[in-house]
């Protein structure tokens, strides 16, 4: 015997439960403002004893867009950008929208099929991290009208929104914190290179080298084929090759993540952090603090970082005289146990 089927409760059902008109169901949904307290409370009731569900996705059709945000992450493997996700989630719920993640997986093709599916949805805005920030894929994105927030990156022109770190003052007070503790055999570890913070994040390096009058050779460059435990393991394993003369007493890991993956091998091979080894990450992640060795970060704003942009975003889609902003933050050198001498 089959099972009979449930139908949901429509809003037709809602206005004859609380005897008024289908336009004042709307208005409470819409616009309540426009309806009395009591005939509020009464519809409010009558939505409650049948189960109703506002049907969104039918709203959404008829508005033209919806009130859902999008994020297209990088990596959701790195909690970097989950923590960036919880300040976009905060601007948004504040707003009364709601917010969809996604992941590229650093994949160009992936990046851009869920933009395309994103922009199908009518989401209300787009916030991205994306794999590349002069990508066409960007424009043709803002050219069918749909706002776009770039996360995490910069642009060489002004036709977005963008919110991003001085990842160049970051390398560079990560070496100068490593120059300060009498290290002059450093490396530099990250990669790989088409990534535009890791590019950034070593010119900065490069620059405090040059200032302390150190020659450019003496700062050994490991480029790692991405931003992971993997490649910071590996690299530690590249290092411990190099002759003891030229071995590295100190590393600047592009980010935490890698790290970590440095630190760990290290531990496991028998050499001592920071006595023969001092490590600086990059992000100040949750867990930089919590390694076996505290982690010596350079702290990025993350969950600030995600509510600035999510804030332009929601400026952008409603505002018709909205400017686009390029907003930096300010990195800061957290020193911990890793560096401690």
């Amino acid at each position: 015997m089959s099972t009979p089927s449930i139908r949901a409760a429509s809003v037709k059902d809602v206005a004859t439960a609380a005897g008024v008109s289908l336009g004042t169901v709307s208005n409470v949904l819409n616009r309540p403002d426009r309806v009395s307290a009591a005939t509020r409370e009464r519809v409010e009731r009558a939505m409650v004893d049948l189960g109703f569900v506002r049907n969104e996705s039918a709203r959404q059709l008829r508005a033209g867009t919806s009130r859902t945000l999008a994020y297209v992450m990088l990596d959701a493997g790195n909690p970097f950008f989950t923590d960036v996700a919880q300040g976009i989630e905060a601007a948004a719920e504040a707003a009364g929208l709601s917010l969809v993640l996604c992941n590229s997986g650093q994949l160009a093709a992936r990046e851009s099929r869920h933009l395309d599916l994103f922009q199908q949805q009518r989401v209300q805005g787009l916030l991205v991290t994306p794999i590349d920030p002069e990508s066409p894929t960007l424009g043709a994105v803002r050219d069918r009208g749909t706002p776009l927030v770039i996360v995490d990156r910069t642009r060489d022109d002004t036709t977005f929104c963008s919110v991003a770190v001085d990842d160049v003052l970051g390398g560079r007070l990560a070496i100068e914190h490593l120059l300060d503790r009498g290290h002059t055999r450093v490396a530099f570890v990250g990669g790989p290179l088409g990534i535009g913070q890791v590019r950034d994040r070593l010119q900065g390096a490069r620059l405090a080298w040059a200032d302390a009058g150190l020659p450019v050779d003496d700062l050994t460059v490991v480029i790692t084929d991405s931003l992971d435990v993997d490649a910071g393991r590996g690299a530690g394993q590249r290092l411990a090759g190099l002759p003891s003369a030229r071995r590295p007493t100190a590393a600047f890991c592009a980010n935490d993540m890698t790290a970590l993956g440095l630190l760990q091998q290290a531990i496991s091979s028998g050499t001592r952090v920071p006595e023969q080894l001092a490590i600086v990450g990059y992000d100040d992640i949750q867990f930089a603090a919590a390694a076996a060795v505290p982690l010596t970060s350079v702290r990025q704003p993350r969950v600030e970082l995600g509510r600035a942009a999510a804030a332009l975003l929601i400026d952008e889609a409603g505002n018709d005289g909205h400017e686009h902003q390029q907003v930096v933050f300010t990195p800061e050198l957290v020193a911990r146990e890793s560096t401690r001498t």
